[in-house]
């Protein structure tokens, strides 16, 4: 590792959204908690940073969001009961998520985008490069894309974005990227960065997905960004600047990603990522294929 290239141990994870899509559900329960089988989202997130090497973990929240600090705290009446019921598999998993970190959490007050949230983990994260984690991506553990993200951070420098090719007509609903290749086959240069092109205008396939490894630089960019597309400050606009001029804190590459994400942030995708993390479970998987396997040859015998 290059010594100029300090280790990364921050990762921080915007939580303030509203969760609209999800209404009434996200009503008094904020999105993130919403179980994805019998885990809140936002653990598997937590998770996924711990995985890569980060141990400290600042949650960017809003109001009605106490139940995420709560989820990552300690509960003594809920382990005490279950230490008298000599219940230890449910303890042990009531346990684990207020062990997997040392978490952290900060107000955002008005949301004015993801750019603005990741302005508000400076004072947390000063001079060092850190992780950001959106929660409504959930990556599979078996691929391990933000440890390759790390890796590749740590030997070049500057920031570090996540790709997804996606379908041309799907373009429009993503951060999109301009790249050159590099010697390494997942890994591509960023040249330019378009916040939700028309697909007429895309510079190429490639989205940028929920995870970042940035430059402290990028702080210095965000507090001179004005708001953008929606009247927010975008994150894309502050790494536009980086890959366009090295110098201020560049550059930017991406990892090209291959692997399995879920998107929890649907309604239909949502319920999808269920199903696909059900059926892989060990403890649950046989029994829900099959009635899965007999519910759709019903519904095909229906039509």
């Amino acid at each position: 590792m290059n010594e100029s290239h300090p280790r990364i141990s921050k990762a921080v994870i915007p939580a303030a959204g509203l969760g609209t899509r999800f209404l009434p559900a996200t009503k008094a329960t904020p999105k993130e908690m919403l179980p994805v089988v019998d885990k809140p989202a936002i653990q598997y997130v937590v998770e996924e940073a711990v995985g890569a090497g980060l141990s400290d973990v600042l949650m960017i929240t809003g109001r009605n969001k106490r139940p995420l600090e709560d989820h990552f705290d300690r509960n003594y009446e809920l382990e005490e009961a279950l230490i008298k019921k000599g219940d230890q598999e449910r303890l042990a998993k009531v346990q684990e998520s207020s062990d997997l970190a040392t978490m952290h959490y900060v107000r955002q007050g008005d949301p004015r985008g993801l750019g603005h949230a990741v302005l508000c983990a400076a004072p947390h994260v000063g001079d060092e490069p850190f992780a950001v984690l959106l929660g409504d991506d959930l990556i599979d553990p078996r691929d391990p894309l933000l440890a390759r993200m790390v890796e590749v951070q740590e030997r070049e420098g500057g920031s570090v974005v996540a790709l997804m090719e996606v379908e041309p007509s799907q373009i429009h609903l993503y951060g999109c990227a301009a790249v050159e290749p590099t010697g390494d086959a997942d890994v591509v240069k960023v040249t330019n960065l378009v916040e939700k092109p028309d697909p007429a205008d895309a510079p190429s396939n490639y989205a940028i997905i929920g995870r970042y490894v940035l430059d402290p630089a990028v702080f210095g960019i965000l507090r001179e960004t004005e708001p953008g597309r929606g009247g927010e400050i975008q994150l894309t606009d502050a790494l536009q600047k980086l890959a366009a001029d090295e110098s201020a804190g560049g550059p930017v590459h991406g990892v090209v990603f291959k692997g399995r994400r879920y998107d929890t942030g649907d309604r239909g995708d949502y319920l999808r990522a269920i199903v696909r993390l059900a059926c892989e479970r060990e403890d649950l998987g046989p029994d829900f294929r099959n009635w899965l396997r007999g519910y759709v040859t019903e519904e095909m015998q229906g039509l």
